[in-house]
């Protein structure tokens, strides 16, 4: 039962006690032994007599309630002597009854002279309990108000159905009103009561099917949440150990934790068998998943230290090298050492970029070392890179080649002179350089020019060349007359185009014969 049934119950067993507690007995009661009712109270001198329905005789169960009109006297000085001390306090007056329950009421039971109450149900009268001392009104009115208690129950009841309250506990609610009414000690519409309660089973039986499956709804939804989270966990935990991002799935993981104890405490109830599989998957997979951390953050470890101690040793190799003065030699060192580096493993984060600046380091000291030599050579160079732009332009104004012999003599004494000069800046060594190179490769190439112009051989080929073209030629304009003789169309234009073809090439020949001579 909820606690706002028993709640509601207590409240009507309580007005019960009330009702059924008389203030003080009758002038007319002979003083007798006290007697106390179910809720503690005394019963006074003359109590109603209840009897089931299916035992006339029975003897009295409840202690009967003070009747509303005329307000009884108090008790004799004996019967209040008898009486054990009562707590303090004033026991209330039982409610009157209203001349409609009254007429309810009466179409259901009636009631004696002497306070013996009668019910009829099914159309045959059965006693019901008997109110001595009180008016017939009064005496039916007493067990009406029985029966109306009850029906204040169903009707709650009936308001809780209809807004869907919990059904928790409503069924045995239900059957307690059932027990209450088959008492038999009440005045009413005893089988209407009933089937209202047959009907509240009907639909508690209803409501409860419908919170069922709303919980099962509830439940699969949930059960689906935690399947997600322990399917993911396992997903994490399947990663390859090398291929995964430690910090991110280890947050993710964290997350899913998390989530799994905030669902486990106040998400629905799974069922023992689905939490304790689920759990277990879920801790098997976080297991995993630390395990393979572990062990890749040992190899982790492990490399980190090898790779540190690597580079450890190529910073000392380049640190000796720091102090260096022979330039080509340690900038060739510097070169394999930073191969070398790239090669290496990387250790971890925070101490790889503190190798490097080490390494770094050693490479700069060398370098500036290196450049401050070249800065003090190139201020030394600066004259002769004066002496040179003059040779350059001195040899830029041989060009064009007409006199080779001469410019031969004159670019010969122009090297000689640079040679004489000395270095350059290295800075500006590409650009003097380059301006002499122009003037040597023109007269280079005016030399082979005329080593093709006086080749005795080439001289030779060229004249056979010449021969033969020109006996060729005059076989095709032989060919040619006598085709334009026999009118022949055909070999008349085959004639021309080799003519035609021959000719231009005597022609080239010719030119490049010229050109020798």
């Amino acid at each position: 039962m909820t606690d706002s049934q028993k709640s509601d119950e207590t409240a009507v067993v309580a007005n019960d006690e009330a009702v059924e507690a008389p203030e003080a007995a009758t002038p007319e009661a002979p003083a007798a032994a006290p007697e106390e009712d179910g809720a503690g109270t005394e019963a006074p001198a003359e109590a109603p007599v209840e009897t089931p329905m299916a035992e006339p005789a029975a003897a009295p169960e409840e202690s009967p309630a003070t009747p509303a009109t005329p307000r009884p006297a108090a008790p004799s000085p004996s019967a209040f002597a008898a009486r054990p001390k009562a707590a303090a306090g004033v026991v209330p007056a039982a409610p009157a009854v209203s001349a409609a329950s009254l007429a309810e009421a009466a179409k259901w039971g009636r009631a004696e002279g002497d306070g013996h109450v009668f019910l009829t149900i099914d159309g045959a009268e059965q006693p019901v309990g008997q109110y001595p001392g009180v008016s017939p009104e009064e005496a039916l009115g007493y067990f009406a108000r029985k029966f109306d208690d009850v029906i204040a129950q169903v009707v709650l009841m009936e308001h809780r159905v209809e807004s869907k309250a919990p059904a928790t506990d409503m069924q045995k609610t239900v059957a307690h009103l059932r027990e209450q009414l088959g008492e038999g000690n009440m005045v009413g519409d005893i089988r209407s009561a009933e089937a209202r309660l047959e009907s509240l089973s009907v639909r508690i039986a209803e409501l409860e099917k419908s919170e069922k499956a709303a919980h099962d709804a509830v439940r699969a939804t949930e059960l689906a949440a935690r399947e997600a989270i322990v399917a993911e966990a396992e997903t994490i935990s399947a990663q390859d150990p090398s291929q995964i991002q430690w910090k991110t799935s280890s947050a993710r993981m964290n997350e899913l934790f998390e989530t799994w104890k905030v669902a486990q405490k106040s998400g629905i109830r799974l069922g023992r068998s689905n939490e304790d599989a689920l759990w277990k998957r879920f801790r098997s997979a976080r297991t995993v998943f630390d395990r393979h951390r572990r062990a890749y953050f040992s190899q982790l470890d492990s490399t980190n230290s090898a790779a540190k101690s690597a580079k450890e040793s190529l910073i000392a190799e380049a640190e000796a090298l720091s102090s260096s003065t022979d330039w080509g030699y340690a900038a060739g060192e510097y070169r394999r050492l930073m191969d070398q580096w790239k090669a290496t493993p990387r250790a971890s984060r925070k101490d790889d970029d503190a190798l490097w600046t080490r390494f770094r380091a050693a490479q700069d000291v060398f370098f500036s070392n290196r450049q401050a030599a070249n800065d003090e050579i190139d201020q030394q160079y600066t004259v002769n890179l004066s002496v040179k732009e003059q040779l350059v332009v001195e040899a830029q104004a041989l060009l064009p080649i007409t006199d080779l012999n001469a410019a031969k003599k004159a670019l010969q004494s122009i090297r000689d002179r640079w040679e004489e000069a000395g270095k350059v800046p290295r800075a500006d060594m590409g650009r003097i350089e380059a301006g002499l190179r122009k003037v040597e490769d023109a007269v280079r190439e005016a030399e082979d020019d005329k080593w093709r112009r006086s080749n005795p051989e080439t001289k030779a080929r060229t004249n056979s060349a010449l021969s033969q073209l020109e006996s060729a030629i005059a076989g095709l304009r032989e060919d040619l007359e006598k085709a334009e003789k026999a009118g022949d169309q055909r070999r008349i234009k085959a004639a021309r185009e080799a003519l035609e073809a021959r000719e231009s090439w005597l022609d080239q020949i010719q030119r490049s014969a010229s050109d020798l001579a």
